[in-house]
């Protein structure tokens, strides 16, 4: 099998190539558009790697992509199935890419958030809009009698 190419991105600047030897593909009969075809061909594609196992990631992405992409998991193995085409060839490419996103964007670091301060018209937006809110609520009630 082939080595699955990760595209350049954050958290990893130069790429990253998994080794064919390190993904396993099945094969199963898809439920997807074909008419009779489908019930004689394996189309269905099912992509799996073992991230606890990889030699590609270091520890602090192995971590990361374990933590990021855990409801994804079944142990520590990602798997990713495709069944859209009508052909094999196109679904393995479509699973490939899949999984290759999966782990571009579970590799991202976090991005911290920048504290900011609410600005002096959205505070007097807000403020104008609860106390007309106030007034509505207070045009309700009954009329007090003296």
């Amino acid at each position: 099998m082939d080595d699955l190419n990760v595209p350049a991105g954050p958290g990893i600047p130069h790429g990253l190539t998994v080794p064919g030897a390190e993904l396993r593909e099945q094969f199963s009969r898809s439920s997807g558009p074909g008419g009779q075809h489908v019930n004689t061909s394996d189309t269905r594609v099912q992509l799996s790697f073992d991230i606890g196992a990889t030699t590609v990631l270091t520890d602090e992405q192995r971590e990361r992509v374990l933590q990021r992409l855990s409801p994804k998991l079944s142990g520590t193995v990602l798997t990713v199935s495709s069944e859209e085409q009508r052909s094999q060839l196109r679904n393995r490419n479509a699973a490939r890419q899949r999984l290759a996103e999966l782990l571009r964007e579970a590799l991202a670091p976090p991005v911290e958030r920048r504290a900011t301060r609410p600005s002096r018209n959205s505070r007097r937006r807000r403020v104008r809009a609860e106390r007309r809110r106030s007034e509505i609520k207070r045009n309700r009630r009954r009329p007090h009698h003296e």
